[in-house]
Protein backbone atom coordinates (compact mmCIF):
# COMPACT_ATOMS: atom_id res chain seq x y z
CA UNK A 1 0.00 0.00 0.00
CA UNK A 2 0.91 3.20 -0.56
CA UNK A 3 0.90 5.49 2.79
CA UNK A 4 1.32 9.23 3.53
CA UNK A 5 1.81 11.51 6.56
CA UNK A 6 0.67 14.59 7.66
CA UNK A 7 3.92 16.10 10.40
CA UNK A 8 3.20 19.08 12.24
CA UNK A 9 6.67 18.92 13.84
CA UNK A 10 10.08 18.16 12.98
CA UNK A 11 10.48 15.95 15.89
CA UNK A 12 6.72 13.73 15.74
CA UNK A 13 7.88 12.04 12.60
CA UNK A 14 6.15 8.40 11.79
CA UNK A 15 8.96 6.62 14.41
CA UNK A 16 8.25 2.99 14.17
CA UNK A 17 5.44 3.65 12.00
CA UNK A 18 7.99 4.00 9.08
CA UNK A 19 10.04 0.69 10.32
CA UNK A 20 6.86 -1.20 10.41
CA UNK A 21 6.42 0.06 7.04
CA UNK A 22 9.63 -0.72 5.31
CA UNK A 23 9.37 -4.33 6.52
CA UNK A 24 5.96 -4.87 4.85
CA UNK A 25 7.28 -3.32 1.77
CA UNK A 26 4.89 -0.08 1.46
CA UNK A 27 5.98 3.04 0.31
CA UNK A 28 6.12 6.26 2.47
CA UNK A 29 5.11 9.66 1.44
CA UNK A 30 5.11 13.11 3.54
CA UNK A 31 3.90 15.99 3.64
CA UNK A 32 5.70 18.59 5.97
CA UNK A 33 2.73 20.83 6.91
CA UNK A 34 4.32 23.03 9.29
CA UNK A 35 6.72 23.80 6.26
CA UNK A 36 3.56 24.79 3.82
CA UNK A 37 4.20 21.92 1.73
CA UNK A 38 1.55 20.94 -0.61
CA UNK A 39 -1.08 18.02 0.00
CA UNK A 40 -0.70 15.24 -2.27
CA UNK A 41 -3.80 14.25 -4.70
CA UNK A 42 -6.43 12.06 -3.00
CA UNK A 43 -5.75 9.33 -5.85
CA UNK A 44 -1.89 9.27 -4.62
CA UNK A 45 -2.06 7.53 -1.70
CA UNK A 46 -4.11 4.73 0.39
CA UNK A 47 -3.91 5.03 4.06
CA UNK A 48 -3.06 8.79 5.59
CA UNK A 49 -1.52 8.95 8.98
CA UNK A 50 -2.36 12.20 10.84
CA UNK A 51 0.90 12.62 13.30
CA UNK A 52 1.22 14.54 16.55
CA UNK A 53 2.33 18.28 17.63
CA UNK A 54 2.20 20.96 19.80
CA UNK A 55 -0.25 23.60 18.48
CA UNK A 56 -4.09 23.01 19.19
CA UNK A 57 -6.84 22.31 16.49
CA UNK A 58 -8.07 25.79 17.23
CA UNK A 59 -5.35 27.48 16.68
CA UNK A 60 -6.32 28.36 13.02
CA UNK A 61 -5.29 32.23 13.09
CA UNK A 62 -1.47 30.87 14.20
CA UNK A 63 -1.29 27.94 12.09
CA UNK A 64 -3.43 29.12 8.70
CA UNK A 65 -2.52 25.67 7.26
CA UNK A 66 -5.04 23.92 9.95
CA UNK A 67 -7.74 24.98 8.27
CA UNK A 68 -6.68 23.18 4.72
CA UNK A 69 -5.64 20.14 6.86
CA UNK A 70 -9.35 19.89 8.06
CA UNK A 71 -10.27 19.77 4.60
CA UNK A 72 -8.09 17.46 3.63
CA UNK A 73 -8.72 14.93 6.46
CA UNK A 74 -12.62 15.17 5.43
CA UNK A 75 -11.52 14.55 1.76
CA UNK A 76 -9.96 11.43 2.57
CA UNK A 77 -12.56 10.17 4.92
CA UNK A 78 -15.17 10.67 2.17
CA UNK A 79 -12.55 8.86 -0.29
CA UNK A 80 -12.67 5.97 1.86
CA UNK A 81 -9.19 6.04 3.07
CA UNK A 82 -7.51 4.48 5.57
CA UNK A 83 -7.17 7.32 8.33
CA UNK A 84 -5.25 6.79 11.21
CA UNK A 85 -4.56 10.15 13.93
CA UNK A 86 -2.56 10.22 16.79
CA UNK A 87 -2.78 12.50 19.34
CA UNK A 88 -2.80 15.69 17.57
CA UNK A 89 -3.94 13.51 14.70
CA UNK A 90 -6.68 11.97 16.61
CA UNK A 91 -8.15 15.50 17.70
CA UNK A 92 -8.37 17.01 14.15
CA UNK A 93 -10.00 13.81 12.89
CA UNK A 94 -12.53 14.33 15.84
CA UNK A 95 -13.06 17.86 15.10
CA UNK A 96 -13.34 17.28 11.47
CA UNK A 97 -16.30 14.36 12.20
CA UNK A 98 -18.15 16.48 14.56
CA UNK A 99 -16.43 15.50 17.65
CA UNK A 100 -15.59 18.91 20.41
CA UNK A 101 -11.76 19.12 21.09
CA UNK A 102 -11.40 20.85 24.50
CA UNK A 103 -8.82 20.86 27.79
CA UNK A 104 -8.97 17.83 29.03
CA UNK A 105 -8.90 18.28 33.19
CA UNK A 106 -6.03 16.53 33.72
CA UNK A 107 -2.34 17.41 31.25
CA UNK A 108 -1.05 14.03 30.68
CA UNK A 109 2.43 12.48 29.86
CA UNK A 110 4.44 9.41 30.47
CA UNK A 111 3.98 6.44 30.67
CA UNK A 112 -0.03 5.56 31.83
CA UNK A 113 -2.42 2.63 31.79
CA UNK A 114 -4.68 2.44 29.10
CA UNK A 115 -8.01 0.25 28.88
CA UNK A 116 -10.12 -1.64 26.33
CA UNK A 117 -14.07 -0.58 26.47
CA UNK A 118 -16.38 -3.44 25.50
CA UNK A 119 -17.08 -1.94 21.95
CA UNK A 120 -13.09 -2.64 21.97
CA UNK A 121 -13.72 -6.32 21.88
CA UNK A 122 -15.88 -6.62 19.36
CA UNK A 123 -13.60 -4.50 16.87
CA UNK A 124 -11.35 -6.66 14.56
CA UNK A 125 -9.23 -4.11 14.91
CA UNK A 126 -8.87 -3.57 18.34
CA UNK A 127 -9.74 -7.02 19.53
CA UNK A 128 -6.80 -9.07 19.73
CA UNK A 129 -5.22 -5.99 22.12
CA UNK A 130 -4.88 -6.41 25.61
CA UNK A 131 -7.37 -5.34 27.64
CA UNK A 132 -4.87 -2.99 29.32
CA UNK A 133 -1.64 -1.99 28.51
CA UNK A 134 0.78 1.08 29.19
CA UNK A 135 1.07 3.21 26.64
CA UNK A 136 3.08 6.84 26.19
CA UNK A 137 1.11 10.03 26.42
CA UNK A 138 1.51 13.70 25.20
CA UNK A 139 -1.39 16.00 25.71
CA UNK A 140 -3.67 18.24 27.79
CA UNK A 141 -6.54 18.40 24.69
CA UNK A 142 -9.40 15.84 24.67
CA UNK A 143 -11.83 14.65 22.22
CA UNK A 144 -15.44 13.96 22.23
CA UNK A 145 -16.15 10.64 20.52
CA UNK A 146 -17.55 11.70 16.75
CA UNK A 147 -20.88 11.10 16.15
CA UNK A 148 -21.85 7.40 15.12
CA UNK A 149 -17.63 5.90 16.30
CA UNK A 150 -17.24 3.59 19.00
CA UNK A 151 -15.41 4.52 21.84
CA UNK A 152 -12.48 1.98 22.05
CA UNK A 153 -10.76 3.36 25.07
CA UNK A 154 -9.95 5.23 28.38
CA UNK A 155 -7.30 6.20 30.96
CA UNK A 156 -7.73 7.13 34.40
CA UNK A 157 -6.96 10.97 33.33
CA UNK A 158 -8.74 10.61 30.34
CA UNK A 159 -11.99 9.26 29.38
CA UNK A 160 -11.41 9.16 25.59
CA UNK A 161 -8.46 7.66 24.62
CA UNK A 162 -9.45 6.51 21.12
CA UNK A 163 -12.40 5.76 18.75
CA UNK A 164 -12.97 3.60 15.53
CA UNK A 165 -15.39 5.08 13.10
CA UNK A 166 -15.16 2.50 9.89
CA UNK A 167 -11.62 2.48 8.36
CA UNK A 168 -11.30 5.92 10.33
CA UNK A 169 -9.20 5.35 13.83
CA UNK A 170 -8.23 8.09 16.40
CA UNK A 171 -5.52 7.51 19.58
CA UNK A 172 -5.00 10.32 21.93
CA UNK A 173 -1.92 7.62 23.16
CA UNK A 174 1.20 7.10 21.63
CA UNK A 175 2.44 3.36 20.41
CA UNK A 176 4.33 4.48 17.15
CA UNK A 177 7.36 6.21 19.47
CA UNK A 178 10.96 5.10 19.70
CA UNK A 179 13.42 5.89 22.37
CA UNK A 180 14.63 8.49 19.71
CA UNK A 181 11.49 10.25 19.37
CA UNK A 182 10.78 10.03 23.11
CA UNK A 183 14.18 12.33 23.52
CA UNK A 184 13.49 14.32 21.17
CA UNK A 185 10.09 15.13 22.62
CA UNK A 186 11.64 15.60 25.84
CA UNK A 187 14.39 18.08 24.37
CA UNK A 188 11.55 20.09 21.80
CA UNK A 189 9.06 19.85 24.61
CA UNK A 190 10.45 19.64 28.18
CA UNK A 191 8.96 22.95 29.44
CA UNK A 192 5.55 20.98 29.04
CA UNK A 193 6.54 18.92 31.91
CA UNK A 194 5.56 20.76 34.90
CA UNK A 195 4.55 18.77 37.89
CA UNK A 196 1.26 17.46 38.26
CA UNK A 197 -0.48 14.27 38.66
CA UNK A 198 -0.85 12.76 35.91
CA UNK A 199 3.30 14.00 34.43
CA UNK A 200 6.16 11.94 34.84
CA UNK A 201 9.47 13.60 35.64
CA UNK A 202 12.10 12.85 32.59
CA UNK A 203 13.90 9.99 34.37
CA UNK A 204 10.66 8.44 34.78
CA UNK A 205 10.03 8.60 31.39
CA UNK A 206 13.30 7.42 30.12
CA UNK A 207 13.75 4.46 32.48
CA UNK A 208 10.90 2.49 31.03
CA UNK A 209 12.14 1.00 28.65
CA UNK A 210 9.96 -1.98 29.07
CA UNK A 211 7.25 -0.06 28.17
CA UNK A 212 8.76 1.02 24.88
CA UNK A 213 9.62 -2.51 23.72
CA UNK A 214 5.61 -3.54 24.34
CA UNK A 215 4.36 -0.58 22.66
CA UNK A 216 6.88 -1.42 19.73
CA UNK A 217 4.94 -4.97 19.57
CA UNK A 218 1.42 -3.50 20.19
CA UNK A 219 1.88 -0.89 17.52
CA UNK A 220 2.96 -3.50 14.60
CA UNK A 221 -0.67 -5.58 15.76
CA UNK A 222 -2.68 -2.99 15.46
CA UNK A 223 -1.34 -2.16 12.01
CA UNK A 224 -1.51 -5.58 10.93
CA UNK A 225 -4.83 -5.81 11.86
CA UNK A 226 -5.92 -2.65 10.12
CA UNK A 227 -4.41 -3.59 6.96
CA UNK A 228 -5.61 -7.17 7.30
CA UNK A 229 -9.56 -5.90 7.62
CA UNK A 230 -8.93 -2.62 5.45
CA UNK A 231 -6.03 -2.81 3.14
CA UNK A 232 -5.52 -4.71 -0.10
CA UNK A 233 -2.30 -7.27 -0.50
CA UNK A 234 1.59 -6.23 0.30
CA UNK A 235 2.77 -4.45 -3.07
CA UNK A 236 6.12 -2.51 -3.70
CA UNK A 237 5.47 0.66 -5.47
CA UNK A 238 8.39 1.88 -7.38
Amino acid sequence: MRLHSIEHEPFEGLANIKAWAIKKGHSISRTLIYNNEELPGMDSFDWLFIMGGSMNIYEEDKYPWLKAEKNFIADAIASDKIVLGVCLGSQLIADVLGGKVSKNKYREIGWFPVKLTKEAGSSPVFGSLPQQFNAFHWHGDTFDIPPGAARIAESEACANQAFELGRVIGLQFHLEYSAKSIGLMLENCGHEIIEGTCVQTPIEIISEKNSMQQIESLLSLLLDNIEREFGEPSQHYG
